[in-house]
């Protein structure tokens, strides 16, 4: 079964606030166009080229969390998508395609960004979403369907 993508989310630099956006190009080697890590303004690039091209959560863990899927810095909010089972294996937002690298562990920027009373890194133990790498360019938009690769069991 297919997911959804329900939102789109992007930040030019490091520390600002996110911005929803209804579609975006996906860049391969580089990440989202206008967003930090595209620019390599990110906190977790460093300055390196692609070191964490785009995000991925699950919307089924905000609801009762304290948060907004806006507060969470990830980029791309999908519903219906086991997003673990991904790394390592390439799959399609629209036309672009993508690979999941690894779990995108939670910290506490986004309490800190928002002033949260609630920790994010504690509220989203083990559902930080995906770090995932672009492999072929393409816009992306929100209601884009997420195609998984086929099960081989």
């Amino acid at each position: 079964m297919n997911g959804i993508v329900l939102s789109i989310f992007i930040a030019s630099k490091a520390g600002e606030p996110m911005r929803s956006v209804q579609s975006v190009k996906a860049v391969a080697g580089r990440g989202l166009e206008g967003d930090r890590y595209y620019n390599t303004e990110g906190s977790f690039s460093l300055g390196r080229q692609g070191a964490r091209q785009v995000t991925l959560i699950n919307a089924i863990f905000f609801p009762g969390s304290g948060f907004q899927s806006i507060e969470s810095r990830r980029n791309i909010v999908v519903y219906d998508v086991e997003l673990m089972w991904l790394i390592g294996k390439e799959f399609k937002i629209g036309n672009a395609i993508f690979k999941g690298v690894k779990y995108c562990d939670p910290c506490d920027k986004p309490k800190n960004l928002y002033g949260q009373q609630k920790s994010f890194k504690k509220a989203f133990f083990d559902r930080g979403g995906l770090i995932a790498e672009i492999i072929e360019s393409n816009i992306i938009y929100v209601n884009d369907l997420v195609v998984l690769p086929p099960k081989n069991y």
